[in-house]
């Protein structure tokens, strides 16, 4: 396991990078994690995305599929991976604070 360090404070990841308590997420957890994931700045389009994604799995208790991120967001599918370098499930899931999906996102 390795950890994000966010302030005096250090979360543990589990060995793909994500919270292993999603419950610690914060503003700064993300971009904690961001810069785990080689993201310098996260602009408003990340933040649009990553709250999309958190709203989302707290309504439904899942993340959401790529074409209801892309047509909710209103991002194409190779915005977010320009945003988001390991894509939808790794990248942005991961900044978002939600466990590691299951299947595709």
């Amino acid at each position: 396991m390795s950890v994000a360090d966010v302030g005096a404070e250090s979360l543990e990841l589990d060995e793909d990078g994500f919270l292993c308590d999603p419950g610690l997420w914060s503003e700064d957890a993300a971009k904690a994690l961001a810069r785990l994931e080689d993201i310098d700045e996260l602009t408003d389009g990340h933040w649009k995305v990553i709250r999309f994604l958190r709203d989302y799995h707290r309504q439904f208790g899942i993340a959401p599929m790529v074409r209801k991120l892309c047509k909710e967001t209103g991002f194409t599918l190779q915005e977010i991976y320009t945003m988001f370098p390991s894509g939808p499930a790794k990248g942005a899931c991961k900044l978002a604070g939600l466990p590691k999906p299951t299947g595709c996102v």
